[in-house]
């Protein structure tokens, strides 16, 4: 998505919620709107299942083989929510957030695990709340084929996974 990046760290405020540490906003956000870009080392498939740990993941991954860890910036707080308010678009391997909808001042940053994730690996008990809610959070291929879809028109799943599985 070519759109001048304006947001900035001051724009959002980390704070502890019972999901843990979360990211809000402190201005609206337009739809859209860039609001971070994640950071961190990458890492091989091989070096991830090393490091990680199920209890506290915080990679992303950003290629077939390929893995963010985590950073000590504010894009390791953003929670998954089965509704999410944002999605990514990459520039290469760059993994930018960009709001989905109008997003409130105030509100929490989400994003939906499972857009991201393509490993056949890891998966988590999900805690966001919603009322379409999954109950567990893991790879894009198993997301309903409806949802799949309303995913791929936001433009929010990565090149690696459309390649890799599509239906």
């Amino acid at each position: 998505m070519e759109q001048e990046k304006t947001c900035r760290r001051q724009d959002l405020a980390v704070r502890d919620t019972h999901k843990g540490r979360s990211v809000f906003t402190k201005r609206a956000f337009k739809r859209n709107e860039f609001i971070i870009e994640f950071a961190g080392d990458v890492y091989t498939r091989d070096q991830y299942l090393q490091l990680m740990t199920f209890e506290d993941n915080h990679f992303i991954q950003i290629d077939t083989n390929l893995f963010q860890g985590p950073s000590d910036a504010p894009d390791n707080c953003i929670n998954h929510s089965c509704n999410p308010n944002c999605g990514f678009h990459y520039t290469g391997r760059r993994p930018l957030l960009y709001s989905i909808r109008d997003i409130g001042e105030g509100e929490e940053i989400t994003f939906d695990y499972s857009t991201t994730m393509d490993e056949g690996f890891w998966e988590m008990e999900c805690l966001c709340g919603e009322k379409n809610c999954r109950g567990i959070i893991r790879d894009f291929r198993h997301l309903p084929i409806p949802l799949q879809k309303k995913y791929r028109l936001l433009g929010i799943v990565p090149d690696f996974i459309l390649k890799t599985f599509s239906r």
